[in-house]
């Protein structure tokens, strides 16, 4: 599957800035429910950070918005085509050089310019060597920079800063800082602090309770 759900029609830009409302709402990995009674509003220019203890259900809320699986309940207001998710895959062709990699995504979601992407994360010294031949931090720099070729207003990023160093970090945060100046969106699970303004949500009260079905089924695990 690819890490960004494929435009049914043409990606939505900067021109057309959207809130992100969840209201309600409940998911669930594995088949059973993680979290309910999610919800926030998320407009345009503003990160809002993802809290909470590991296996809380960040990665299962984030995959859940960005509609890569179903939710159990509730409304999400914006489409997932208002979307560009990356989370730990990074998505690259390993044959292709950096720069086929981004000329790639940028045909699929409809856009021609990938200048600012090679430039944002330092990439232009490396735009004709293979994605095979990248170190883990240059893949994962690459991974990220395709975010800024799809044209969609809101970035869900899960961990996004796995595998880099503190350099690429900063190259980082500042392409989510310029993306907000832009009417841009963001919502990221992460643990460290990005060098920007954010909001922050704490997953913790949303946990979901355990069903009795759950509790008979763990008495006999």
């Amino acid at each position: 599957m690819p890490p960004f759900p494929l435009p049914a029609r043409p990606p939505i830009g900067y021109a057309k800035r959207m809130d992100l409302t969840v209201q309600d709402l409940a998911c669930a990995r594995g088949g059973l429910p993680v979290l309910e009674g999610v919800g926030f509003t998320l407009r345009p220019g503003r990160a809002l950070m993802l809290r909470g203890p590991n296996g809380i259900g960040k990665t299962t809320l984030l995959r859940t918005l960005a509609g890569l699986q179903p939710a159990l309940s509730g409304t999400i207001s914006a489409p997932p085509e208002a979307m560009a998710y990356a989370a730990h895959a990074d998505g690259l062709k390993p044959t292709l050089s950096v720069e086929e990699n981004l000329r790639f995504w940028a045909r699929v979601f409809g856009q021609r310019d990938i200048a600012r992407a090679l430039d944002e994360f330092n990439l232009a010294d490396l735009a004709h060597r293979p994605a095979q031949n990248l170190s883990a931090g240059q893949k994962r720099r690459l991974g990220l920079a395709r975010l800024l070729v799809t044209g969609r207003p809101i970035w869900v990023l899960d961990e996004p800063t796995v595998s880099l160093d503190t350099a690429s970090v900063a190259l980082f945060g500042a392409a989510v800082a310029h993306h907000l100046r832009m009417g841009g969106a963001a919502l990221i699970a992460t643990h460290i602090h990005l060098g920007f303004e954010a909001e922050e949500l704490d997953l913790t009260p949303f946990r979901a309770r355990p069903r009795a079905m759950d509790r008979f089924d763990e008495a006999f695990a």
